[in-house]
């Protein structure tokens, strides 16, 4: 595994785990998916509804695969072991991907803003610096707007251990 990776696993646990108590349970993602569609509010409510429910998808699926001693909690030795297989939530991450996407493109046009593209992943967590160079890593159109379709594809990237690039962005020192 890259240690670009390792870099990943620790900053997602930190994500995931949103109320900040040290392990990732349910109500974390609950909490995350409503900062989310908060930051969200120009989508409309099939597609808040649609994030959602992706949100609690995913986590049912990381609880599924992580959760070993299965106590409905996953602490980071359990997270560790496995997040970084993506073939194990392949169709979790992917409706997440595609989910998120969605709420950030309200019009449909397969385009996401930067302004909202930064509440977004504001909500999720991510740091200013790192969200803004993740923008620019996807390669923005003259208006300012990357495509979902890039997006999308760089999230499922995020959880392979051994990509190597744009999802690099989100992790430290912004890169480039």
């Amino acid at each position: 595994m890259r240690a670009e990776a390792v870099d990943r696993v620790r900053l997602v646990f930190t994500l995931f785990d949103a109320d900040g108590n040290g392990v990732i349970e349910a109500e974390d993602f609950e909490l995350m998916a409503s900062r989310v569609v908060a930051a969200a509010h120009e989508a409309d409510a099939g597609r808040r509804s649609a994030l959602t429910t992706a949100f609690r998808t995913f986590w049912g699926a990381l609880s599924e695969q992580l959760d070993d001693n299965r106590d409905g909690r996953v602490d980071f030795e359990e997270f560790r072991a496995v997040v970084l297989a993506p073939e194990r939530f392949d169709s979790a991450l992917t409706e997440f991907a595609q989910a998120l996407t969605a709420v950030a493109d309200p019009n449909g046009d397969g385009l996401v803003e930067r302004p909202l593209f930064v509440a977004t992943m504001t909500a999720i967590g991510f740091a200013t610096p790192n969200i803004h160079a993740l923008f620019d890593a996807l390669e923005p159109m003259g208006t300012e707007q990357v495509s979902v379709s890039a997006w999308a594809e760089s999230i499922r990237e995020y959880y392979n251990p051994d990509a190597a690039g744009i999802s690099d962005h989100l992790v430290g020192q912004p890169v480039g």
